[in-house]
């Protein structure tokens, strides 16, 4: 959820992995998913089963996604093993009736979409949104620092973070990066992920800071926000001095960074000829809790809502028959900077998801579209906003609205704002909880306080954008925008089960209510 101003089981040891998968001798096999699965004990509800948890699949894909690029690389895997077919935004399309399809924009944009076998020119989208960003810390074009005997890295702040949290954790870089080929005559896109603890931001020791735990901890985000990389080193020859000013003359980053890059990536320093990394906690995710009945995890917001989104388009449409009914195209959109305004080529702000449509339904009625085809397929169409939601914290109760206090473990939240901060109305809060009634599947609602600000979604955006009818809703956290957060593991699989179910269901549900005769 973007921050508007406006009226695995836990056992951490900072510098080494210390989850039951990496807490084991190392002459001991990595364990398989069977394993994997007994160890998170990923039980939903007292009829569920591990077989149809989708938790442990989660926390591999949140382990694989330390920024938007690796998580839309990770959904482009996912999409193919499911014999999705790539598309590209500037070649021609052909598509038909029970296909399944998707691009990418950016490598941190992505639509994904199954047409129904009944599909006819004029019906309606079924929609699920999310955002591929969370905030983070952004190396700056120019990163290299020295201060006293230290080599720094320059970052630049992504989003509302709660950046005390960066401070005494073990971090590393991911994103990616532009390689020269071999012949020199190409440019290749690479994504790149130093999993080692490769940086650090010291908090400054209290003798030095008496006050602090009484005037709170302010940190100046320009000066005191810059990480560790190393030591800086006194070169003692004549030769390595002239080495070492060439090489610092020549990058915008530290050297050493670059040396490490170009390990991770197997090719020489002077080939990689443009970075864009993020700063990234080394700490994977995993479970936590007496009951193992948490997720401890950085991106939570909002990568649990785009594998759920994700999750359930594939497993709606695996089978041949999972269409043959269905006259609707059943769309996943992840989009990035949603934690900026969504102002960009890749957010949703753009116009990719009104674009697609229009092209899918022209491509469809073989290019012949009727005066007011698109237009009533709008009409028809549903979008569900889906982006992660305030539980109510057990220490700071009075920060929500008294009758309206989400809790983990109790399913989706419905967000409502008066001042169309969130998308929902009454008809799409309707229909939707109607899809999570008849599936069995519990929802909350929430509101924010008259006295406190309200952040906001995708969903106002694309609503007003598109003209579509939406509904805004999420899984509920605790510390949002941290570099840690935390969900109930049970939200998860309630999630993906009301997505799959809306997928599955909504056609039929949407023919029982008219609103403008």
């Amino acid at each position: 959820m973007a921050l508007i101003t406006r009226s695995h089981t836990l056992l951490h040891s900072r510098s080494c992995y210390s989850s039951p998968f990496f807490n084991r001798p190392l002459s001991l096999p990595f364990p398989t998913r069977a394993t994997r699965l007994r160890s998170f004990s990923c039980a939903t509800s007292s009829n569920s089963t591990l077989s149809n948890s989708i938790v442990a699949d989660l926390l591999d894909y949140l382990n694989e996604s330390w920024t938007h690029f690796h998580a839309t690389a990770e959904a482009k895997r996912q999409l193919v093993a499911a014999g999705f077919q790539l598309l590209k935004e500037n070649e021609e399309w052909d598509l038909k009736p029970g296909g399944r399809y998707f691009f990418t924009r950016n490598m941190s944009c992505l639509i994904a979409f199954a047409i129904g076998q009944k599909y006819n020119v004029g019906d309606g989208f079924h929609v699920i949104a999310a955002h591929t960003d969370s905030p983070c810390l952004k190396l700056k074009p120019r990163s290299a620092s020295t201060k006293s005997a230290y080599l720094m890295v320059n970052v630049q702040t992504y989003g509302g973070g709660l950046w005390h949290t960066w401070f005494d954790r073990d971090l590393s870089v991911a994103g990616r990066v532009i390689v020269r080929s071999g012949s020199g005559n190409a440019y290749l896109h690479k994504l790149v992920k130093v999993k080692r603890p490769l940086l650090r931001i010291p908090t400054l020791a209290i003798h030095l800071d008496r006050t602090v735990n009484q005037d709170g901890f302010k940190p100046n985000l320009e000066t005191h926000l810059l990480p560790l990389l190393s030591m800086k080193h006194e070169e003692t020859s004549l030769e390595s001095k002239e080495k070492s000013t060439a090489m610092s003359s020549k990058s915008s980053h530290q050297p050493l960074l670059m040396q490490v890059l170009s390990d991770e990536l197997n090719c020489d320093v002077d080939d990689i000829v443009s970075v864009e990394l993020n700063v990234c906690d080394t700490q994977p995710s995993c479970l936590g809790g007496g009951n193992n009945e948490f997720i401890f995890s950085g991106r939570l917001d909002n990568l649990a809502s785009s594998y759920c989104a994700l999750r359930a388009l594939i497993d709606s449409c695996e089978s041949p028959g999972d269409l043959a009914s269905e006259h609707a195209v059943r769309m996943v959109a992840l989009f990035d900077n949603e934690e900026v305004g969504s102002g960009s080529i890749q957010g949703a702000g753009a116009p990719t998801m009104f674009q697609a449509i229009r092209r899918i339904v022209g491509d469809l009625a073989n290019n012949h579209v009727g005066e007011s085809s698109f237009e009533r397929t709008i009409r028809q169409s549903f979008l569900v906003s889906a982006d992660m939601a305030h539980g109510v914290h057990p220490n700071f109760m009075d920060k929500h609205e008294e009758h309206h206090r989400p809790e983990l473990q109790k399913g989706l939240v419905i967000k409502h704002n008066a001042n169309q901060r969130y998308a929902t109305s009454g008809v799409t809060s309707f229909l939707f909880k109607e899809v999570g009634k008849i599936h069995n599947l519990p929802t909350q609602e929430f509101v924010v306080r008259n006295d406190m600000g309200c952040g906001s979604t995708i969903g106002p955006i694309l609503a007003s954008g598109v003209g579509i009818r939406t509904v805004d809703c999420g899984i509920a956290q605790l510390s949002m925008h941290s570099i840690r957060e935390i969900c109930g593991k049970e939200d998860i699989d309630i999630a993906y089960k009301h997505f799959k179910a809306f997928y599955q269901s909504f056609s039929s549900i949407d023919k029982m209510l008219t609103v403008d005769i």
